[in-house]
């Protein structure tokens, strides 16, 4: 394993699980304590991670949330874009959803719908659509990231490299302008930025919460987004620099 992809798992286990020991990364990884030392040092001068004594923490502001973190936060402006997302999909559209409270709420507006079929990674979302035998669900295979219930790696990139949709529906860590759609996680990006290359066009559902944060993977520069969708309390500042930059913004 050459040092870079070495570097990206030691920051997605560190980002993943908040803290790390160099023995458990030496384990993990098959390489001696010396190499991870090394590796932790110049991740730490790289501003991507804090080094300690015997490990690493992850930054606060780019690691990853947990599901239960994630649930019950700003979930009414949640509800009110999964809502108005919804009346973009048609009866008989081929959409991708990807992971995320928020397009779990978007996926719950959607229940009543015919002939759908939609792809996801999301253990939640597929969940859903349980009931629903007038819809076809289809799973990406994958690797279970407990952290945000859903599927990753090469099985789940490889499964959507075969589908052509008409939407993809994506939330993410942060959002901003300049960088775009972005999240910690090298795994969670390369799952999300093949779910959007699997549509003619990717929307956005991103919360308030969302807005002005630049986590450390891009997932979707902001010249490939299609449409935002997002609630009242998001900042009027980063709203208008997304339009300025061509992305279409719409307020729940």
């Amino acid at each position: 394993m050459i040092a870079a992809q070495r570097r990206n798992l030691i920051l997605d286990y560190v980002r993943s699980e908040g803290a790390v020991s160099i023995n458990d990364l030496a384990e993990r990884l098959h390489t001696s304590s010396v190499t991870i030392r090394r590796d932790l040092s110049h991740l730490d001068e790289a501003g991507l991670l804090t080094r300690t004594h015997g490990g690493a923490i992850a930054d606060p502001a780019t690691s990853e949330r947990s599901y239960s973190e994630k649930t019950g936060q700003a979930m009414a402006e949640k509800r009110a874009i999964g809502r108005y997302a919804a009346d973009l999909v048609h009866d008989g559209d081929v959409i991708v959803i990807g992971p995320g409270t928020t397009t779990e709420a978007f996926a719950r507006n959607l229940v009543d719908r015919i002939g759908l079929t939609i792809i996801t990674n999301s253990l939640p979302v597929a969940e859903t659509f349980v009931s629903t035998p007038q819809n076809q669900l289809i799973m990406t295979g994958g690797t279970l990231r407990g952290s945000i219930r859903a599927l990753v790696g090469e099985a789940t990139n490889r499964t959507l490299r075969g589908i052509h949709a008409d939407k993809t529906f994506l939330s993410g860590n942060g959002l901003v302008a300049d960088f775009g759609l972005s999240t910690p996680s090298m795994l969670v990006a390369d799952a999300d930025s093949a779910m959007a290359a699997a549509a003619h066009e990717t929307i956005v559902l991103a919360d308030y919460t969302k807005f002005g944060l630049r986590s450390a993977i891009q997932t979707l520069a902001t010249e490939a987004i299609g449409q935002i969708v997002t609630d009242s309390l998001a900042s009027a500042d980063e709203i208008s620099s997304l339009r300025r930059a061509g992305v279409s913004v719409a307020v729940a």
